[in-house]
């Protein structure tokens, strides 16, 4: 099948890769001629494990190319995929600008009839909107269906060749047969295509990503209550989480949500509530406890040490908005480290793989250590934002024997209170008791 993915940013690149790594002949097509040129030169622009394999094979195979000629991408595929971002607007709704400027292109350059699949996420309604940009165009006959991704950063490549389900919103049983014989090779264990009408599809995928950071926001606002009742939420949440209606799956507490998905999709859905007139005030407290506990860490360094941080060294361990990725959009780091140096502090950072992208946010204001014992050297405290697997079991004697003084601001509840307790550290965790030091208590 000859597909085209317009759109060289997480999902497009990640998809066609995918795609041509099932045969298929693909074209990733991007505005972006300084992106184009990297891929072509092998370079990946993103931090994702697996990709860059994937695209070097294939690229190496004739299966995969890319080129910054939309048009031309329009007229040699049958099927095409539109994966531009959709960042959110001022009043939080999705800016569907970039996809109907490629619906627009994709009309202007049609020679024939196409299938055209919104794969960005989209709000309800977008298809019909892509459907009359395109129809504008030209007389050709389209087919315009809703393929949401489902994608988790740091697993998309696995999430993609094995899915949990694929949805498929259509508009004909042509545009069905197609999409189910493209994805065919990804499901063939499981019955996980769901054929759906579109409006389904589109809420489908927002719809997902809000109970997610429904789940997040609940379980650290009952973190908030253990911390108040002295329980502790490592045990709450084992409790809730064997009942089989709920499930484990994102039920830890933490410094809140953040990446390119949870934010701006909880956003989007609200405004898109508002609009309909349906109650959104769930969503509204999802945001709102979210903020908060992005806030979390902060909290407890003024506890700590008081307003005024001058003079104090703190270390930053993790960066990204969670593990196995350089994605660093919305990050609880983001908020944390502007507020530490507001207050006065000199801040250490480490990061395994976002140190690059931290440098875009917080320039020459941080040092930036080149490993994560590095960045404890003479620091008063610790904290701890994103649970890459170095940081679960370091070695605590070479971090006391590092750091001024041994506390730790586990935004992650990496460590056990218990076991802190034992190695003289003073600990802070999200709804756990805070274990102190022994010069802590006195004074």
């Amino acid at each position: 099948m000859k597909i085209a993915v317009i759109g060289t940013g997480y999902v497009g690149l990640v998809a066609g890769a995918c795609f041509a790594e099932t045969g298929n002949d693909v074209i990733c097509a991007d505005i972006d001629e300084q992106k184009i040129a990297r891929l072509r030169q092998g370079e990946i622009p993103i931090y994702e494990p697996g990709l860059e394999p994937l695209v070097r094979e294939n690229v190496k195979a004739g299966r995969l190319s890319f080129t910054t000629d939309v048009a031309e991408a329009v007229r040699s595929s049958s099927v095409i995929f539109i994966a531009v971002g959709t960042p959110p607007d001022e009043d939080g709704s999705a800016d569907l600008q970039h996809v109907l400027a490629v619906a627009r292109t994709i009309g202007r350059s049609m020679n024939g009839a196409k299938i055209v699949v919104t794969k960005s996420t989209v709000p309800v309604g977008t298809a019909a909107r892509v459907r009359a940009a395109i129809e504008a165009e030209t007389s050709h006959p389209v087919h315009v269906c809703s393929n949401p991704e489902f994608l988790k950063e740091g697993a998309a490549v696995e999430d993609f060749l094995k899915p949990d389900r694929v949805v498929l919103g259509v508009d004909s049983e042509f545009a069905g047969r197609v999409l189910t014989d493209l994805y065919a090779p990804f499901v063939r264990s499981s019955n996980a295509i769901l054929l759906m009408d579109i409006p389904s599809a589109e809420i489908t995928k927002y719809a997902a990503n809000a109970m997610l950071a429904t789940r997040i926001s609940f379980m650290n606002a009952i973190a908030q209550l253990c911390e108040a009742a002295g329980a502790d939420v490592d045990m709450v949440r084992r409790g809730i989480g064997s009942d089989q209606r709920i499930g484990k799956a994102f039920l830890y507490p933490g410094v809140g949500y953040g990446g390119s998905c949870f934010p701006k999709d909880v956003k989007a859905l609200i405004r898109t509530m508002e609009e309909v007139g349906a109650d959104a005030s769930i969503l509204r407290a999802v945001e709102q406890v979210n903020r908060s506990h992005k806030e979390l860490l902060v909290r407890w360094v003024v506890r700590r040490f008081g307003e005024d941080l001058s003079g104090r060294l703190l270390a930053v361990w993790g960066l990204s908005f969670k593990p196995n990725t350089d994605d660093m959009r919305e990050a609880p780091s983001l908020v944390t480290v502007p507020a530490l140096l507001k207050r006065g502090a000199r801040v250490v950072v480490h990061d395994p793989v976002a140190m690059h992208e931290a440098r875009r946010h917080f320039g020459e204001r941080v040092v930036y250590a080149a490993t994560n014992y590095d960045a404890l050297q003479g620091a008063d405290a610790l904290l701890i934002h994103t649970e890459w697997l170095p940081y679960r079991r370091p070695d605590f004697e070479r971090m006391k024997a590092a750091m001024k003084h041994p506390i730790i601001f586990d935004g992650r509840n990496l460590y056990r209170p218990e076991q802190m307790e034992e190695l003289g550290f003073e600990h802070y965790s999200v709804g756990r008791r805070h274990v102190l030091a022994a010069d802590a208590r006195k004074g």
